[in-house]
């Protein structure tokens, strides 16, 4: 099946539970509490005014390299507390599956790889692995849990955007489209469908592209969200800029909708999604990002120094960030104007950047052949 929720139904990287009832802010004598709907829970623990705050997510491979889909799994777990502007971890637990449909030989070569991303991405994110679960099972499957204790300063609802606020975005979509392209290069069939807008080397690229946007943590963006006094955020993973940009609309105290004019996307993946006849409606807002960027509410005039401090990169990552809509009032909801202006986003390079401290730099063929 295609990777990131593919259209023959393969499995779909959603997993979290966004769009819950149950998902509503409510006060608590102890602090803020908030429920399964968003990104993390809070819970306002019994003693010292803390807050145990954690996530869960896990899914299926969507990348051929082992390595990298650990580091992609890794910088998911983490995004979630990253959007509600948390920028340490205390500890992550590790859970994984392993196909019983793998010989012995593939198993000793990715298994080990995935384990070792997630482990250099959590130790990027200033947090080790301390335990986990694995089981074997009919797929691999890879992810974590992420859990912090902080005080109330440390994180930031996500329930204070006002009339005049504008939205801004801290990776480019595109993600299922560049994943899914690269997989059809084998496929006559579909590829035949969109070499007329795009190259092979061009696909490649942004397939490239895609991995390194996934195992980029959003840990820089979670800490300027305090310096630019950000009212509510999220990250846009399964259910694509609209349908995040919607249950963060919903979580909010204030009268707003949230409208979306531009839209970032990786080079030359719009036009492969019109080509494909409107492939996954990435121009609607409605395919599926995994590791996404922050989708974040600034007051205006602190937006534009927020990219710009984004792109200087306080650990030289250098990452991009785009205003893309506005905040006005309105009856918490979100759309995407009818035309909106893409953003052609150029590729930035190979992989090689995020897999410092990996001394078996990319994974050898095999175990990239054994994952796909």
């Amino acid at each position: 099946p295609d990777r990131q929720t593919g259209e023959d139904g393969g499995p779909g990287t959603g997993t979290e539970d966004e769009s819950s009832e149950f998902g509503q802010l409510a006060s608590v004598p102890h602090g803020p509490r908030l429920g399964i709907g968003m990104d993390s829970c809070v819970i306002p623990l019994r003693h010292g005014g803390l807050s145990l705050i954690q996530t869960t997510d896990f899914f299926y491979p969507l990348v051929e390299d082992p390595y990298m889909m650990g580091r992609i799994a890794c910088a998911n777990v983490l995004s979630d507390l990253y959007a509600m502007g948390i920028t340490e971890c205390d500890n992550m637990l590790m859970l994984l599956s392993v196909s019983q449909k793998m010989n012995d030989k593939e198993r000793e070569q990715v298994m080990p790889l995935m384990m070792k991303g997630f482990r250099d991405a959590a130790e990027e994110g200033g947090t080790s692995v301390t335990g986990g679960q694995t089981v074997i099972n009919p797929w691999i499957i890879i992810g974590g849990v992420a859990t912090v204790v902080c005080q109330p300063s440390d994180f930031i609802m996500p329930d204070g955007a006002i009339p005049g606020d504008v939205l801004v975005l801290t990776k480019p979509l595109g993600t299922q489209v560049a994943v899914n392209a690269h997989q059809w290069l084998d496929n006559p069939e579909k590829w035949n469908k969109i070499k007329l807008v795009i190259s092979k080397d061009e696909v490649e690229h942004a397939y490239q592209e895609a991995m390194l946007n996934m195992a980029t943590l959003n840990r820089t963006a979670a800490a300027l969200m305090h310096k630019f006094n950000a009212h509510a955020a999220t990250d846009i993973t399964g259910f694509g800029i609209i349908g995040h940009a919607r249950n963060l609309a919903k979580q909010q105290r204030n009268d707003v909708a949230f409208v979306i004019h531009n839209l970032p996307i990786i080079s030359k993946m719009a036009a492969v999604s019109k080509a494909g006849g409107n492939l996954f409606g990435l121009l609607q807002g409605t395919s599926s990002e995994t590791s996404g960027g922050l989708l974040i509410c600034l007051p205006r005039e602190q937006a534009a120094r927020f990219c710009a401090e984004m792109k200087e990169g306080t650990a030289g990552d250098g990452q991009q960030a785009w205003i893309i809509g506005i905040v006005e009032k309105g009856t918490r909801c979100a759309r995407i104007i009818d035309k909106p202006r893409i953003i052609e986003v150029p590729y930035r390079g190979a992989v090689a950047a995020t897999q410092e401290g990996n001394s078996h730099g990319a994974s050898p063929p095999e175990a990239q052949a054994a994952l796909a």
